[in-house]
C-alpha cells in the first residue's frame, strides 16, 4: 500500500529512542523527511546514524527540552529552514514519573502537565500555520492507555495525559476544513526503556523478581505479550497518511486487547 508519505515533512518529538525513534524510523522508510527533537545529542546522534544506515535518509536532529515552548519553536524553525516546511507532526514526551496518590505532591502534578500536555500544545501552536496554509496535515499525540482505563501506579500520567485527548479532540473541530486530522495513539504495554523502568519501579516497590513483574504485567492483555514499537509505528503512520484522510479526533488503542471499555 503507498501511504503517500514520500518527501512529506515528518517533525518527531522525544525522537531518539523508543516510541519516537520507531515513528521517525519508519517514516524515513516511507521516504518522508524527517526531524527529531530529544535532550539527549548523544541519543540524537545514534538514531540519526542508525535511521541513515537503515533508510539512506537524512535526518535532521535537534537538541532541546519539548516541555520548553522556546525549544519546540526553534526546533520548528530549523526543520521548516531545511525542508520548506512541515506536513506531519508527532507530539510525544517520556512519561512522568511512576507513583499513586501517596506518592506524589500537588507540584508534581504541574510538571507532568508541562511534559505531556504542554508540550503538545506548544507543538500544535508552532505547526498549525504550515499545515493551513498547504491546506494539508496530520497531527498525532501519543498518549497512553490510561486516558481509557487510568492506572493504579500512574497517577501523573492519568491526569496529565487526560488532557492531551481533549485538546486533541477540540482541535480535530477546528482544524478539518483545512484538510488536518488531529489524532491519537495511546500504546498499552510496549516493550521500551520506559516499560523496563517501570518494571524495575515494581521489583523495588514489591520485592519480586523482574520476571514476575513482567508477567504480572501482561495477565491482564488477551494476546499475552508486550507490543512492539514497530507494531506502534505501523499505526502511527497510517494515521499521517494519505489513506487516513477522512479520520479526526479520535484515539486510537495500541494495547493488544488490554483494554475492557467499550
Amino acid at each position: 500500500m503507498d501511504l503517500g508519505l514520500k518527501d512529506k515533512v515528518a517533525f518527531v518529538m522525544a525522537g531518539s529512542k523508543g516510541l519516537g525513534k520507531a515513528v521517525a524510523l519508519e517514516l524515513a522508510k516511507e521516504g518522508a523527511n524527517v526531524s527529531i527533537i530529544s535532550r539527549s545529542r548523544e541519543n540524537l546522534k545514534k538514531a540519526q546514524e542508525e535511521i541513515k544506515s537503515i533508510t539512506g535518509k537524512e535526518v535532521l536532529i535537534v537538541e532541546g527540552d519539548v516541555a520548553r515552548k522556546e525549544d519546540i519553536e526553534k526546533a520548528v524553525k530549523e526543520t521548516v529552514s531545511k525542508f520548506g516546511t512541515i506536513h506531519i507532526l508527532f507530539a510525544n514526551a517520556g512519561g512522568p514519573p511512576a507513583g499513586g496518590f501517596f506518592d506524589v505532591k500537588p507540584e508534581d502534578y504541574l510538571k507532568a502537565v508541562e511534559l505531556n500536555l504542554m508540550s503538545t500544545i506548544y507543538a500544535v501552536y508552532a505547526v498549525k500555520d504550515y499545515m493551513i496554509n498547504q491546506k494539508w496535515g496530520r497531527i498525532i499525540a501519543s498518549t497512553s492507555i490510561s486516558v481509557k482505563q487510568p492506572l493504579d501506579n500512574l497517577i501523573l500520567s492519568n491526569v496529565s495525559r487526560m488532557g492531551v485527548v481533549a485538546f486533541i479532540k477540540s482541535i480535530s473541530n477546528a482544524l478539518a476544513p483545512f484538510g488536518i486530522t488531529a489524532n491519537a495513539v495511546a500504546p498499552g504495554y510496549t516493550m521500551t526503556e520506559r516499560i523496563e523502568n517501570l518494571l524495575k519501579a515494581r521489583v523495588e516497590k514489591e520485592g519480586i523478581t523482574f520476571e514476575e513483574a513482567q508477567k504480572s504485567m501482561i495477565t491482564d492483555i488477551p494476546m499475552k505479550r508486550l507490543g512492539t514499537v514497530e507494531e506502534f509505528a505501523s499505526t502511527v503512520l497510517f494515521l499521517a497518511s494519505e489513506k487516513a484522510s477522512y479520520i479526526t479526533g479520535i484515539v486510537v488503542p495500541i494495547d493488544g486487547g488490554f483494554i475492557k471499555g467499550v
